[in-house]
């Protein structure tokens, strides 16, 4: 059964239909883009989401940045840096750190593995649906655009009272964030159940 989907520009409801892939479909009053489907595979989807696995990882295991001053020196990992603001007395910050940056791209990307195995060979997994909208509604608060950014404005700052050194988490994480943005792009939710209606035949 089709369903029913309304624009969020001019709130006119149309009934979703089948489209072509890739395809876009707008509204038939104002002409916004209703949704999208596109040319990746679900295959696209799963390599992505293995290689951001890995990039998590490794942005976590090894150091975020190094700080070389007076003849010592001092290194911090991601989980490191979340733990010492908590630790200088700014829990709320380093919990959102934490939050934003680690666990919501590690649900992110577990959950997209769960629900995607499984469609690759026509099954489905146990309760997908409840997981996926569950993730749509937080992948918004996936930020590591945001963390890159503060990260490199606050290196650029150190630079004058130390020498910094970049370690191999920081481009790790850089990779993680250019994967997560294609993996979002190859997964909406258009897409999502389009794979699933796929495998029900």
């Amino acid at each position: 059964m089709a369903s029913l989907i309304v624009c969020h520009a001019c709130d006119l409801v149309h009934r979703r239909g089948p489209i072509a892939d890739p395809g876009r479909v707008r509204c038939a009053r104002c002409h916004a883009e209703l949704y999208r489907t596109n040319s990746a595979g679900i295959d696209t989807a799963i390599a992505l989401a293995v290689t951001a696995s890995v990039l998590l990882l490794l942005s976590n295991v090894y150091p975020l940045v190094a700080l070389q001053l007076n003849g010592t020196t001092r290194e911090t990992t991601l989980l490191g840096a979340a733990l010492g603001l908590y630790a200088q007395g700014y829990g709320a910050i380093g919990a959102l750190v934490l939050l934003t940056t680690v666990l919501i791209p590690l649900f992110q990307i577990s959950t997209l593995l769960y629900v995607l195995l499984p469609l690759r060979m026509y099954r489905r997994a146990p309760r997908q649906r409840e997981l996926f909208h569950a993730l749509t509604r937080l992948r918004p608060w996936a930020m590591p655009e945001v963390f890159m950014l503060g990260a490199l404005v606050a290196l650029v700052k150190l630079s004058a009272m130390a020498q910094v050194v970049p370690g191999i988490s920081l481009f790790c994480y850089g990779a993680l964030m250019l994967t997560l943005a294609a993996l979002t792009s190859v997964t909406p939710t258009a897409q999502f159940w389009q794979w699933v209606e796929g495998s029900r035949t």
